[in-house]
């Protein structure tokens, strides 16, 4: 099986499973141990977080196109 590489830093998902409460498990045993509705759980936190971040964004990184495109 090909490896894949995450979309979300080890910083970030760490934050997500102590504010889902599975930190603990994941630190004793690993992403593989989680229950798959956690991380169902994992992933919807994710996309809010990152909904707020580009709504706080606002219109920067507009390109008149239809795309946004990320501003550093």
């Amino acid at each position: 099986m090909a490896a894949h590489r995450s979309l979300l830093s080890p910083r970030s998902k760490a934050a997500i499973a102590r504010e889902l409460g599975v930190a603990e498990l994941v630190d004793r045993e690993g992403w593989g141990a989680v229950p798959s509705r956690a991380c169902g759980q994992v992933v919807r936190v994710a996309l809010e977080h990152a909904q707020r971040l580009l709504s706080a964004q606002g219109s920067a990184g507009d390109t008149g196109t239809g795309h946004r495109w990320p501003t550093t």
